[in-house]
């Protein structure tokens, strides 16, 4: 009897766990939060989340950040892609 318990609990961990993956590939996504901010998941552990404002002066600014990107190339790292 325990080892079709544990067969049981090992086949609902296998479907979580591909649900999970496949969740994970789905890339980057788009959220309106709770208090109205816009959320983007995908680029790492945790959303970023900022306010409509917010993110209108980061767009604003995006040539400065990718002229920023190009003058400090050399100091910069880049996260490897897990396989």
């Amino acid at each position: 009897m325990a080892d079709d318990t544990v067969q049981v609990e090992l086949e609902r961990l296998r479907a979580e766990n591909e649900a999970l993956k496949r969740r994970a590939t789905k890339g980057v996504t788009l959220k309106v939060s709770e208090k109205g901010g816009v959320s983007v998941y995908g680029l790492g552990r945790f959303p970023v989340t900022l306010y409509k404002e917010q993110w209108e002066k980061l767009l604003g600014m995006a040539d400065d950040i990718r002229a920023f990107l190009m003058e400090h190339e050399a100091e910069l790292k880049t996260k490897e892609k897990e396989s």
